[in-house]
């Protein structure tokens, strides 16, 4: 009894490895870039599953790039410091202090942590913020404020930029050798200054820059669902009319309004797929990429 079901385990197992054997051919040598978001990493069972996948991708010949946030992890060193987090339109309030504390976490404990563990999984990976160097650039961000009277302010919200321009041959040398690039949402001015960036226009930003074949969100939620906390509504596919429409409806909101328009924009600028899935499901990125129904949301145009 043992032994059949042992072999229908195998059996199972070769199926599983003929339905992905397609999209390993197919995505060979593509650029794919995963954003890998601040709350899920706070669960060291989900980061490893994700770090997981991601050297199963470079080891069939895929070539990934992680962007990851770290957004509750330079709040918690804050308040630990005694400062209070504070956020403007999604944005963070980054004086000097909270800036080195955002470098300090995103650089020395995140970064580094990631590479240490990849090359504990038997892959190389670099951070791609080294000794000060980065190979994105960025100039200060302010945010539009409406007065009473109508006109429009920008505020000054301290060390908060937006990405101008990445040095892609560097990148592209990254990944052409067995090396994982990983990303922290900073970037450096031609200002000299150094500055804090969203992590989700990070990711979308590479993924324009680079033609990568494939841009992935992983969130903490099934992709995106018409009727809101409605797991059954789930959709797998969503055209841009229809994200725009439940935008309009306040159904996309929150933390989902910034991944879904970056995903809007890098297709409509030649990326080819961008997929919004759960990181919490165990191996999503695999499932998402190398089998036929996935997991999340795919957005197209």
């Amino acid at each position: 009894m043992n032994d059949q079901i042992s072999m229908e385990t195998a059996i199972q197992k070769a199926g599983i490895l003929l339905e992905a054997l397609p999209y390993i051919k197919r995505f060979k040598d593509k650029i794919v870039i995963i954003k890998f978001g601040g709350s899920a990493m706070s669960d060291d069972k989900v980061l490893t599953n994700v770090l997981q996948d991601t050297v199963f991708m470079k080891t069939v010949g895929m070539m990934p790039i992680l962007v990851h946030g770290g957004g509750p992890h330079i709040s918690r060193e804050m308040e630990r410091r005694g400062l209070r987090p504070k956020f403007v339109d999604g944005h963070r309030i980054t004086d000097r202090e909270t800036l080195e504390i955002a470098k300090t976490v995103l650089v020395d404990q995140i970064g580094a942590s990631m590479v240490k563990k990849i090359s504990e999984m038997g892959n190389d990976a670099v951070c791609v913020w080294e000794d000060g160097y980065c190979p994105i650039t960025a100039e200060k961000h302010y945010i539009e404020v409406k007065e009473d009277d109508g006109t429009t302010n920008q505020l000054d919200i301290g060390y908060v930029g937006k990405v101008t321009s990445i040095i892609r041959e560097r990148f592209l040398s990254l990944c052409s050798e067995c090396t994982i690039p990983i990303v922290p949402p900073l970037a450096k001015g031609n200002d000299g200054e150094i500055y804090n960036i969203n992590a989700d226009s990070v990711a979308a930003f590479l993924a324009k820059a680079l033609g990568a074949e494939k841009l992935v969100f992983l969130s903490n939620t099934h992709g995106i669902m018409t009727r809101p906390n409605d797991e059954t509504s789930f959709v797998s596919t969503l055209h841009e009319d229809e994200a725009h429409s439940l935008i309009d409806k306040k159904i996309i909101n929150g933390g989902m309004l910034p991944k879904v328009f970056a995903c809007i924009a890098a297709v409509k600028a030649g990326v080819k797929k961008a997929h919004i899935i759960n990181g919490q499901i165990p191996h999503a990125l695999l499932l998402e990429i190398f089998t036929d129904k996935g997991v999340g949301t795919q957005i197209i145009v």
